[in-house]
């Protein structure tokens, strides 16, 4: 519990997050026991996603009585899952539910009802997390795993945290502290469920590593990434030589540059974190792998002119000093296009190499910069069409004076050629335009501020 001592101070409110599961069971145990000596006000957080029906309404209700049973304040939302965006069923449900939940932390702590929450991610979970990123492909970054600590940020300034006290412990131990108290837990069905990719390496490649290697090998991946951890720290405070500035690229899909003089002047590894960091920042949803980054750099080092073409609609261009990330201008013939997508629910666009998302998410967990792009779901159709934009297209974005035709407003953004003419939009009834990539909403769509639901439409570079 090195990180509970480290990180909190006497007064300090904290929200247990329970689940009803074995872990977080025994964190609020663990939390109960140490309260007195640690000075603080400890209360519950529950979220209800609503995946198993009556189950994980039976699983509120075990929460509730925890916290009634031991005179704690909860703290408890309905947040549904209605479906995924990812590659996978099961991951993209897993990466929906948690951007719910932690909107829901930050939503606690913005108001200042917590300070802090804890949640109960085991030696077991980070293990896990290393083993899933390593086979998915990483770096340092990506094996540094699950961090013992979140800050919440607004414009630089904290004013919340996350903790994760429980990752040295295995999760056998865990079990074996609530048999001995006779503290009884909820199982999640869905954890059995091999169709959930972590659930496969938690229910057979764990168990096989354990029995091959010995226990000592899952904590030797503890070890890695906290080995990791520190590497990145090192990275991102003692070397601002490799840290990338957002030319603008980001929201408006103009070409960015990096001066290659600067670059391979840099020892290898610099160079491939520079180059990972300035197309990170200037087109933040592109798919960057080992391999992209290592023909960047042979790009880099190679004659002016040359260009690599990259599958999610941009381009990396060797000019004469400068290497160029920008977007595809042309691509020969272009045709219309036209998709169905639910909302919520995902659609590849093949015009653009990429798909385009409808999620449900909470409002409060949304970057600041981008809330002017979320939609009241109680405004919206079940279902809108993408396409490209079409002559006599209007779009009404807010904080505009009036509706202005869409091809006016993308010149007033300079696009031009392909880019220009498959530029998406979405059309809902009576083929009013609802969405326009990179433009905020119309403010009579918007979701109202405080919102704890909303739709978010977005781009997302890469096909399923």
């Amino acid at each position: 519990m090195k990180t509970i001592h480290e990180s909190i101070r006497p007064g300090d409110r904290v929200a247990a997050a329970v689940s009803g599961g074995a872990d977080s069971v025994a964190l609020l145990c663990l939390l109960l026991e140490l309260r007195a000596d640690l000075g603080i006000v400890l209360s519950v957080a529950h979220v209800n996603h609503k995946l198993r029906g009556e189950e994980s309404d039976q699983d509120e209700r075990f929460v509730a009585q925890l916290a009634q049973q031991h005179r704690l304040e909860l703290h408890v939302r309905e947040a549904p899952v209605h479906g995924s965006c990812g590659s996978e069923a099961g991951s993209g449900i897993e990466a929906v539910a948690r951007e719910l939940r932690y909107g829901f932390f930050r939503q606690l702590a913005r108001e200042g009802r917590i300070a802090k929450t804890a949640t109960a991610h085991t030696l077991d979970d980070q293990a896990e997390t290393v083993l899933l990123r390593i086979f998915r492909g990483t770096g340092i970054r990506g094996l540094a795993g699950i961090h013992p600590r979140i800050v919440f940020e607004d414009d630089g300034r904290a004013f919340g945290e996350v903790l994760r006290p429980l990752l040295g412990f295995r999760r056998a131990a865990l079990l074996e502290y609530l048999r001995e108290r006779g503290q009884t837990w909820r199982e999640d069905s869905s954890n059995r469920d091999i169709a959930f990719q972590r659930n496969r390496v938690r229910h057979r490649l764990l168990p096989m590593i354990a029995e091959e290697f010995g226990e000592a090998a899952i904590e030797h991946m503890g070890e890695l990434a906290e080995i990791a951890q520190a590497e990145e720290r090192h990275w991102l405070a003692g070397h601002p030589e490799v840290r990338a500035e957002i030319r603008g690229a980001a929201e408006t899909r103009q070409a960015a540059s990096l001066p290659v003089g600067a670059l391979l002047a840099l020892p290898l590894a610099s160079r491939r974190r520079l180059v990972r960091g300035w197309m990170e920042a200037n087109a933040p949803n592109l798919s960057i792998s080992f391999r992209l980054i290592e023909e960047a750099l042979e790009l880099a080092r190679g004659a002016p002119g040359r260009r690599l073409g990259i599958a999610t609609g941009w381009s990396l261009r060797r000019g004469r000093q400068d290497l160029v990330l920008e977007p595809v201008a042309s691509c020969g013939e272009v045709t219309d296009y036209q998709y169905p997508l639910a909302v919520p629910g995902a659609v590849e666009i093949r015009e653009l190499g990429a798909r385009i998302e409808a999620r449900v998410v909470d409002a409060g967990a949304v970057p600041e910069k981008e809330r002017g792009q979320l939609l009241d779901p109680s405004l919206l159709p079940r279902e809108v069409v993408i396409r490209n934009w079409r002559a006599g297209d209007r779009f009404w974005p807010a904080h505009t004076a009036a509706a202005k035709k869409v091809k006016e407003l993308l010149s007033d953004r300079h696009a031009t050629g392909a880019e220009k003419k498959l530029w998406p939009v979405a059309v809902g009834e009576g083929g009013r335009l609802v969405w326009m990539r990179g433009f905020v909403v119309p403010a009579s769509l918007r979701a109202a501020p405080g919102a704890s639901r909303a739709i978010w439409i977005r781009e997302i570079a890469g096909m399923m």
